[in-house]
């Protein structure tokens, strides 16, 4: 028998056989028969295998487990920048009184940035990464975070966010990185968070306007007598639930008759056998403001239109917008004014493609001093012998002129940059996620699409001053 014993200054163990120390002696504990090792059969082969039981102490900070040249310190630099007073005013958790800690505004808008790079536009999701990935780990620094706050900040500032985008396409021109000399506007239609089923006709609103108030009342009278299987935090999300559904439908509602309108309109123009052709008036009770509209691929699905107009030389987002039209026609004009709020000058030349290519905005930008670059649109009939550059009677001199410029080879040329400037902004904003909206209602859109304008412009910074020097700040 084998026992084991500590030498008399403790440092190291003795292996006491029977043939060398009596078996009465004292020893420090006994272990049983030492089995021999397993002679392994030759030619097996020799794998470190995993041991996920071992206990592991690892001694290091947060900071140390990012590389100094990680993107999300330029993040943090840039976030450090910005001038967030407006929400440390709001914070209602002063030094003196009583009260939790508010989170650091700072920390929230820093991982809504990173997650728009990372193309993460679920509240869900990211406060998931902010427990198990160690870049949000280093982002909230120890101070945890959950998804109804990250939630609720993402949507609760659309203001700040619109001038913090401001704040950038100063920043840049300011640098010269921004000339406006060409700027291009182009929509993106984004699927929204709502079925095809949930768009009703006014009659089936009606009914489902009666079924959630009597669900809502339910609900109150059962505050009496609660179930006592369900907790006071399931009552209250119960109540909550049905009256958000009624808020939905009573929107819904107060939204038919534009849309009936709209229907309307489209009926005028058409045949006699196309009007049939027109179904009824639909509004979803789960986004009342989006619509149904022709997608990309032919199909049709609810989405809103977002618009974005663009900077040619820098690819810098100037000006964003959200639309619940299926058509891009009209918009122009708005994003135009919005560009000249912003930055505070109006543009040498504006590129726009066939749909936004409305002859009386086209009179619009033109008188404004702003030179159009638009394609134009054979003529309906080919019998009539006329080209496409020649003017219409109903045609404004601008109009005239835009048609005349537009067959020149310098005009074409130059129409070719906005697929180049455009496009490519959109193929960005599609790989970082804006394939399907996980908010409802316009001005959620709105931030959704302000926060990626602003992350875009914030790579385009660091693109476009990858010379400058380390120690310039982020701003």
């Amino acid at each position: 028998m084998r026992v084991w014993r500590y030498k008399r200054d403790m440092s190291q163990l003795e292996i006491i056989s029977p043939s060398s120390e009596s078996e009465s002696e004292p020893t420090l504990f006994a272990l049983g028969p030492h089995p021999e090792p397993e002679t392994p059969p030759p030619g097996r082969a020799r794998v470190r295998r995993a041991e996920r039981h071992q206990v592991v102490i690892q001694v290091a900070s947060l900071d140390s487990l990012l590389p100094e040249d990680h993107r999300v310190r330029l993040v943090w630099e840039y976030v450090e920048g910005l001038d967030l007073s407006r929400l440390y005013e709001a914070i209602g958790s002063v030094e003196g009184r009583a009260g939790r800690d508010a989170i650091d505004p700072r920390i929230l808008m820093a991982l809504w940035l990173y997650a728009t790079l990372d193309g993460v536009g679920s509240a869900r999701q990211l406060a998931r990464l902010c427990k198990d990935h160690v870049v949000y780990r280093w982002l909230c620094g120890g101070v945890s975070v959950n998804y109804h706050t990250l939630a609720d900040f993402r949507t609760a500032h659309p203001d700040l966010l619109d001038d913090l985008l401001t704040q950038s396409v100063a920043t840049l021109m300011h640098e010269g990185l921004v000339t406006l000399e060409r700027v291009a506007q182009d929509g993106m239609r984004v699927r929204a968070s709502a079925g095809a089923s949930s768009f009703r006709r006014a009659s089936s609103l009606q009914r489902c306007l009666v079924e959630a108030e009597q669900q809502v009342s339910a609900l109150a009278a059962e505050r009496e007598h609660p179930d006592p299987g369900r907790s006071a935090r399931q009552e209250a999300a119960r109540e909550r639930a049905a009256k958000e559904r009624q808020r939905r439908v009573e929107e819904a509602l107060r939204r038919m008759p534009e849309i009936e309108a709209a229907k309307e309109r489209r009926k005028k123009n058409r045949s006699k056998a196309e009007r049939k052709k027109v179904s009824e008036a639909r509004v979803s009770t789960t986004d009342p403001e989006s619509r149904v509209m022709k997608m990309p691929d032919g199909g049709f699905r609810p989405a809103y239109n977002l618009q974005m107009a663009t900077d040619r030389d820098s690819q810098v987002i100037v000006g964003v917008a959200v639309d619940t039209t299926g058509s891009d026609g009209g918009l122009a004009p708005p994003v135009l004014e919005q560009v000249v709020e912003r930055t505070g000058q109006l543009p040498e030349a504006y590129l726009i493609d066939g749909s936004f290519a409305k002859r009386e905005d086209i009179t619009a930008l033109e008188l404004r001093g702003v030179t159009v670059y638009a394609p134009t649109r054979s003529p309906r009939t080919t019998t009539s012998g006329r080209t496409k550059s020649e003017p219409r009677r109903d045609d404004t001199p601008q109009v005239a002129c835009w048609r005349e410029r537009m067959e020149t080879e310098e005009a074409k040329e130059i129409y070719k940059q906005r697929a180049a400037t455009a496009e490519c902004v959109n193929a960005h904003a599609r790989r970082r996620g804006l394939m399907q909206l996980s908010v409802r209602g316009a001005y959620k859109v709105r931030s959704v699409l302000l926060l990626m304008a602003i992350t875009h412009n914030l790579l385009r910074w660091i693109t476009l001053s990858a010379g400058a020097s380390p120690q310039q700040p982020l701003i």
